[in-house]
């Protein structure tokens, strides 16, 4: 490390602004006000999602500021602030006193004391981070130029992860859109039938209006019927398509295991915190001792939909498992769904499955906070299927725009890596700025 290192403390170096809760009475969700975040259930993958809003803030959090949890469990998580926000005492924004520009560096610096902050946390089961220890944690800090040389590389890190994301949700967004066209509002059976002069239930009359300007598909539209059928379980439905339940359609419909947690080498346990926005982080993920407790025949694999099972809030949610670096089993809130690919396209499967969210929302049985997802209900769940030869033109479609998703989400856990490796050498002036620079350039081609 260079002589022009100098110790320094993360006050000298950043304005810290602690949170303050405003009155519980100028707080609503009708998105009156200033956004108020609280803390890290409003967090999102780099941004926040806030749920509640204030006509009475307190303190503020400004846009590129980094967000940090001061208080209980998940003292140490992070956000960046994409706009202002009202910050409530679960939180605290940083912004460093020269600019935005060397907010990655800042973010690189906190991120090296987290273990530090969390050993000095006041508390034992509910630890809190006080200003004081903020201001006084001591840092080295290199010259600003090469602060911004740190962050930039950082930063390129994050950009491209962040790139990868938005890229992930416009194809999943594109399956969605594609799947509630052609298996929701069936509008290739609507210009079918409109075309063939086919009566159009009225249910679907003002669809069916809509698409009498739509060109015809001609590669798509003849996989689809030119007429709809009645029936007791679903309404009307396209004309030779049948209806039939999830216990007929797939080969498993289970919950997982009541783990023993083990801190050494066991297999990777996906529970509901790992499952949000229609997709599985790993990283979240605990490991079970397979000692303790057997795994045999509880192995996930790839294509399997993965249902969150308890409580109000996260019941519901899925997400498909599109990619398995390791042996992984879920715990016992989640339910695992098998499709059978002989009778539903399991790609196909979860478009389907996602797209009746809400409804398996719905059927959660019990009082607030201990609601469950019965698996037998679930298993009776009635569902259309689509003809055979129309699911596997359709999966094709959803398998290449997976393979793309999994690919960039893959480059995101490596970058994500290589990140948490540069990161302490970085900081510490072991690795000169040139030689980090080409291990990004070759990691994001």
């Amino acid at each position: 490390m260079g002589n022009e290192w100098t110790l320094s403390t993360l006050g000298d170096l950043a304005e810290i602004e602690m949170g303050q809760s405003p009155k519980g009475d100028a707080c609503n969700s009708d998105a009156v006000g200033t956004p108020l975040l609280n803390g890290p259930t409003e967090f999102g993958t780099r941004h926040p999602y806030p749920t509640q809003f204030t006509t009475d803030p307190k303190r503020f959090a400004k846009e590129d500021d980094i967000l940090f949890c001061v208080r209980g469990s998940t003292t140490g998580r992070m956000n960046w602030a994409d706009k202002e926000y009202a910050i409530g005492r679960g939180l605290a924004a940083f912004r460093h006193k020269k600019g935005s520009e060397y907010k990655s560096f800042l973010r690189g610096i906190i991120d090296s004391k987290v273990p530090e902050l969390l050993s000095s946390a006041t508390g034992s089961t509910f630890p809190n981070v006080s200003k004081a220890q903020l201001h006084e944690l001591e840092i080295l800090v290199p010259p600003l130029q090469e602060q911004k040389a740190i962050a930039h590389i950082l930063g390129s890190l994050d950009d491209k992860i962040e790139l990868n994301r938005q890229m992930n949700e416009t194809l999943e967004a594109m399956a969605q859109a594609l799947f509630k066209s052609w298996f929701v509002d069936f509008d290739p059976v609507i210009d079918n039938a409109l075309a063939a002069g086919n009566a159009i239930p009225d249910v679907f009359a003002e669809r069916a209006e809509k698409r009498k300007a739509v060109k015809k598909d001609e590669v798509v539209n003849p996989l689809f019927p030119d007429a709809f059928e009645y029936t007791e379980e679903m309404g009307w439905i396209p004309q030779g398509w049948e209806t039939s339940n999830l216990a007929d359609l797939t080969t498993e419909l289970r919950r997982g295991i009541s783990p023993k947690y083990t801190e050494e080498d066991g297999v990777k346990v996906v529970n509901q915190r790992c499952i949000r926005e229609h997709k599985i982080n790993f990283s979240v993920c605990r490991k079970n001792d397979i000692s303790l407790r057997k795994v045999d025949g509880r192995f996930l694999e790839v294509g399997d939909l993965l249902i969150n099972s308890t409580g109000v809030g996260t019941l519901g949610r899925m997400a498909q498992v599109t990619f398995l670096d390791e042996p992984t089993v879920v715990d016992s809130h989640v339910t695992v769904v098998r499709p059978n690919p002989e009778k539903y396209k399991p790609y196909s499967f979860a478009q389907m499955m996602i797209s009746i969210e809400p409804h398996v929302e719905s059927m959660g049985l019990g009082s607030t906070g201990q609601t469950e997802l019965s698996r037998s209900d679930l298993s009776e769940l009635i569902t259309i299927v689509p003809n055979t030869k129309l699911q596997q033109f359709v999966e094709y479609i959803f398998i290449s725009n997976t393979e793309k998703i999994v690919f960039n989400s893959k480059q995101s856990i490596s970058l994500t890596k290589l990140r948490d490796t540069l990161l302490p050498k970085l900081l510490s002036g072991e690795l000169r700025i040139p030689d980090a620079e080409k291990l990004v350039e070759q990691a994001t081609r």
